[in-house]
């Protein structure tokens, strides 16, 4: 009768364990979808916003191409959300015509401000979203890197992207802004985040 309760019990403690895993498991890939989705939506923005007032500048082609890779990765985001069934929250329209204002307000400002301006917006916002992506690659790997092997190859991707956009930033000048410039544009970002 010990021995059965044992057993049990020692079933039941494997049981729990497994479905706790699993569901911090969701918790963790959720999070990640809908904070990367909606990052997604605010670099699709800042690029929109950016080739409105430079598209028909030498750096347009540039932009144009950063902002197509961002798109591309919204499309990524989007089609994880879909095949995981991760639902956006009750103020997902909020938080969505938020990050098109926002993101529109960034990219043009910094856009004014000339071809610099906008590289060095380029600069600090990829150098932030390429260390929130190491961030999440890390949490990834140590959770269990075969159960989330496809979304490390995506962001993985993502972040490469991401880091390139920064070195674009820098080859067309964004570390020539001036100081008043840079800080400028720092507040705008951070305001926007």
């Amino acid at each position: 009768m010990i021995r059965q309760c044992l057993r049990w019990l020692q079933m039941n403690r494997i049981i729990w364990r497994a479905a706790h895993t699993a569901a911090a498991r969701r918790a963790l890939l959720e999070k990640i979808i809908r904070v990367d989705h909606a990052g997604e939506l605010g670099a699709d923005r800042i690029y929109a916003g950016q080739l409105a007032v430079l598209g028909r500048t030498p750096v347009g082609p540039v932009i144009q191409k950063m902002w197509d890779e961002e798109r591309e990765h919204l499309d990524t985001m989007e089609k994880l959300a879909a095949k995981h069934n991760v639902r956006h929250t009750i103020l997902a329209p909020i938080f969505g015509g938020a990050a098109y204002v926002l993101g529109d307000v960034v990219g043009l400002t910094s856009a004014l401000l000339g071809k610099e301006g906008a590289m060095a917006c380029t600069i600090a916002v990829e150098e932030l979203i390429g260390q929130h992506y190491n961030n999440q690659l890390k949490e990834l790997l140590a959770d269990d890197p075969e159960a989330h092997k496809e979304l490390l190859e995506k962001i993985t991707k993502m972040r490469d992207d991401e880091l390139h956009h920064h070195e674009l930033g820098i080859k067309y000048d964004g570390l020539k802004v001036g100081c008043l410039n840079a800080g400028y544009i720092c507040i705008i970002f951070h305001s926007s985040s």
